[in-house]
């Protein structure tokens, strides 16, 4: 992991070298805004950096894909969207999405745990009422006490995963690497040239499946661990330097 030291005058190297990514892929909550949901505007100006110089931007979130459509079509992308932590694969152009799951048992489960916990409330956020793959509960939820319940119950086999935002209930073969590798092969790219930028949990999958990982400032420590860089810069503030130095090597090498 490249980690920026104390020592003056130390250049911070974002990519390995010698490599260049073809394809980049983001998360969305917590890496490209703050904590208060609030869109980073240096993001947004180098995604579209990105976009402009023929690198496509995947968004790969936990998030549901009618927010994810909003912000895919604001930044101006091209790439498919991997959304609900892979349960759902989608671009404009498809006939109709891949849904890799349904949101049913995930949704039943939720109704149980909220008869056996104090507090735990079944419809969950917001965003549940367009979800298609999974369902999730409020971030601030006993995590423990519902992965006890969950292991004691009928939905035992699904997963439980918590983010700065919401705690996910879904099926065991859903996650952000295995709906990218999906993606991948249906859009006939290869791992070995992507990079990918995240910050939580969730995020972890993608870093194991992808050729090179950059957790950004303000990110899981877990996650950071992970990264095989982990940016000084807190969430969106982490693309302005990224893409500066993914744009210099790809002039390199083109020259």
């Amino acid at each position: 992991m490249f980690m920026p030291p104390s020592a003056v005058g130390w250049r911070m190297e974002w990519l390995p070298p010698s490599w260049c990514p073809k394809v980049v892929v983001i998360d969305i909550d917590g890496t490209i805004t703050d904590g208060k949901k609030h869109l980073s505007m240096q993001a947004v100006e180098s995604i579209r950096r990105l976009e402009d110089a023929g690198v496509p931007v995947v968004l790969a979130t936990g998030n549901v894909r009618p927010i994810t459509y909003g912000l895919w079509r604001f930044l101006g992308l091209s790439a498919p969207m991997c959304c609900e932590n892979g349960g759902v694969l989608w671009h404009p152009s498809w006939k109709e999405p891949m849904l890799r799951a349904t949101a049913s048992e995930a949704k039943e489960a939720a109704q149980w745990l909220a008869t056996q916990l104090e507090g735990v409330d079944p419809d969950g956020i917001a965003t549940n009422r367009w979800r298609e793959s999974e369902w999730c509960l409020y971030p601030d939820d006993p995590l423990e006490s519902i992965v006890d319940a969950m292991n004691r119950s009928a939905w035992s086999h699904l997963s439980v995963v918590r983010t700065g935002f919401a705690i996910h209930l879904m099926e065991p073969h859903l996650s952000k690497g295995e709906g990218l590798r999906v993606l991948f092969d249906r859009m006939g790219w290869s791992v070995d040239d992507a990079l990918c930028v995240g910050d939580a949990p969730n995020d972890l999958p993608m870093f194991e499946l992808l050729h090179w990982s950059v957790a950004v400032g303000g990110a899981f420590e877990v996650v950071a661990q992970a990264a095989n860089v982990r940016s000084p810069h807190p969430h969106g503030a982490t693309f302005p330097p990224l893409v500066n130095a993914i744009l210099a090597r790809r002039a390199e090498a083109l020259n």
